[in-house]
């Protein structure tokens, strides 16, 4: 598998290729342990091997589902259930008490769920348990998560966790949009907001986080923006953007419609709201700080996402990643209780999955996390797997340093604004190659999904929000090699409609240009190439032409003496494509081939070259091509 295989498939796969590793529940089954009786032993040899651990606490209570969760979580339980399930976890903590004694705690999370759903007592009783079985560090800050409604409402709680040692807190926002609220099934208002925003400051807390979400099909930019500029005015401390991912959700059936091109466009927004006003982070990374030198996350996840740090995972569904293995509670799989409660009920450790895992996917595991902060840090992937960054991924480092997708600096390598946009790309390089060939086999046998994916899409288009008729440009650009044939420029779609398609470079043009303007910058942005000399070809208006719309394009056609391209913006890929075209009585059959690309299409032999039958070129592209072949007489 070449390198640049390997990123066009995660870039195709991206809402599989992100930094959730592995890529299924059942990506690790060959390396699972089968025998409990040898758990605790396997656990105490391997926790030997560190010195420092980090802690989360899961908690799996909320008032609601949210249709967007993948997590472990409880509905419609009552109090008892609650004290029923902080006594089996504590019965956990005891069990895990004597595998960890001597290592020091450097992070601690509470998270759900929503752990302030519990009691106050419940919270004290969880608290007291850790801090007298594990050894904490004298300066680990806590960090809990709230949800507004809570904040809000029991201003009282919110005060007493920050007397238990609590100092950082976080509160899932996700959207201020009232339409979007109701399709996710949460609740909110701006005024609970606000008032839960005074109680947290009021209780104390100088570490106040708000959580934000994008990447939802009907989610508007709009809606985005709004949502943004109103968590800014809550004045918090830090702002974490969460990319829907839908795997495992109530909308995973969505996820098609959600091309990459509208993830990019949506964290380019946030970054530059987020940035103008005074909210710091390098680009790629998901929390924003406006503390000079704070990255905005718990200790918890700076110590996970930077140095690798193990951590341990209590309580239903929880995950864990000690130095040389992964593992899942009972509840990850099933959402429910039962084999939790009976095997802590009989002394045992509540693992529904352990994995031996070999270090090929241990150092995946560890990188592909990295990547929540948009850098990884050289230093400490030697520190934890005694081998230099570079050596273990030679090919990746090398193809993404020259292609501008990331650079080094200070024993790091850090994500490049355009490496941001195609970062789900750029995590499958450092998978195991195991796991790279299993993304593969995942892509193939989800099949063509195409028309139920752009059918999503044209659900919740609106052509109502644009002007009418649209206008846009494609360009017809020529490379004619000193020996060969001609060749023609192509991006590889990375929206709605023909995604992962082939077309000209081109796009809508702008109120404040002409159609030649627009179609300068689209050869600009989509592909890195400046044309001196452009011509136009007659307009194409046919009815249905577009399944957006009434969309108009005026297509150009030029040469290039430049043969080098960069993709960019929504295209997610940029080749030259060898071009033969065949003509018949009845026919013309163009052909287009690159690397291992092949293309063809079957037009009318005569103006306005309709098209017949298409594979792989989007819209009607291939007449366009055949009529600035024959208006350049190649």
């Amino acid at each position: 598998m070449k390198t640049k295989e390997i990123f066009q498939a995660g870039l195709q796969f991206h809402h599989y290729a992100n930094t959730a590793y592995p890529l299924t529940p059942n990506s690790f089954r060959q390396f699972q342990l089968r025998d409990a009786g040898t758990f605790s032993e396997f656990l105490r040899a391997d926790w030997a091997r560190a010195d420092q651990v980090n802690l989360y606490v899961h908690i799996p209570f909320c008032q609601t589902r949210c249709r967007f969760c993948e997590y472990t979580v409880l509905e419609n339980t009552t109090p008892a259930d609650e004290d029923e399930y902080v006594d089996l976890l504590l019965k956990e903590i005891a069990l895990y008490a004597p595998l960890l004694r001597g290592k020091q705690v450097i992070g601690y999370d509470m998270g759900g769920g929503t752990p302030t759903f519990l009691s106050l007592a419940n919270l004290k009783k969880i608290t007291a348990a850790l801090e007298t079985s594990f050894s904490f560090a004298a300066d680990v800050v806590y960090s809990i998560e709230t949800t507004p409604v809570i904040a809000a409402r029991e201003p009282e709680k919110i005060k007493a966790l920050f007397d238990l040692g609590y100092r950082r807190i976080s509160m899932g926002v996700q959207t201020v949009s009232e339409s979007l609220l109701n399709a996710l099934g949460r609740e909110g208002s701006t005024h609970i907001y606000e008032r839960a925003a005074q109680n947290i400051r009021a209780a104390g807390y100088g570490s106040f986080n708000i959580d934000l979400m994008y990447g939802f099909l009907h989610q508007q930019d709009s809606e985005l923006e709004t949502t943004l500029k109103y968590a800014i005015s809550l004045n918090p401390d830090h702002i974490t953007l969460y990319r829907n991912r839908y795997k495992g959700t109530q909308l995973e059936d969505e996820a098609g419609g959600v091309s990459l091109y509208r993830i990019m466009s949506q964290y380019r927004l946030a970054y530059r709201t987020l940035k103008d006003s005074g909210y710091q982070g390098n680009i790629g990374k998901n929390t924003f700080s406006r503390i000079p030198g704070d990255y905005g996350t718990s200790d918890y996840l700076t110590h996970r996402v930077i140095e690798g740090v193990p951590y341990l995972g209590l309580g239903l569904g929880a995950q864990s990643f000690g130095t040389s293995y992964l593992a899942y509670n009972h509840g990850a799989a099933t959402k429910a209780i039962a084999a939790y409660r009976k095997a802590l009920t009989q002394g045992q450790l509540p693992l529904q999955d352990i994995y031996a895992l070999p270090e090929d996917e241990a150092m995946a595991k560890m990188v592909s996390v990295a990547f929540y902060f948009g850098f990884v840090d050289e230093q400490a992937f030697q520190h934890r797997f005694g081998v230099a960054f570079r050596h273990q991924f030679t090919d990746a480092v090398t193809y993404l340093l020259a292609e501008g997708l990331m650079e080094a600096k200070e024993q790091r390598l850090y994500l490049t604004e355009r490496g941001a946009d195609y970062i789900n790309g750029i995590i499958p390089l450092f998978y195991s190659k195991r796991s790279q060939r299993e993304m593969l086999e995942l892509m193939n046998s989800k099949g063509d999904t195409r028309s139920h994916d752009e059918q999503a899409f044209l659900k919740v288009y609106n052509l109502n929000n644009y002007q009418r008729p649209s206008l846009a440009v494609d360009a017809v650009i020529f490379h004619e090699p000193q020996a060969g044939r001609v060749q023609l420029l192509l991006i590889k779609r990375g929206a709605h409609p023909f995604m992962n398609d082939w077309a000209l470079p081109g796009g809508f043009v702008q109120p404040d240009e002409s159609a030649e303007q627009a179609v300068r910058r689209e050869l600009s942005e989509e592909a890195g190439l400046v044309v001196t000399e452009l011509k136009q070809l007659p307009l194409y208006s046919e009815a249905g032409r577009d399944p957006r719309g009434w969309i108009v394009s005026a297509p150009f056609w030029g040469t290039s003496d430049d043969s080098k391209v960069t993709f960019g913006d929504d295209a997610i890929e940029a080749c030259w494509f060898t071009v033969q075209l065949e003509s018949t009585e009845d026919d013309c059959l163009l052909r287009l081939s690159a690397d291992n690309y092949e293309l063809r299409a079957v037009c009318a032999t005569q103006e306005p070259f309709t098209v017949k039958e298409s594979q792989g070129i989007a819209f009607d592209h291939a007449s366009m091509i055949i009529r600035a072949l024959v208006a350049s007489s190649y």
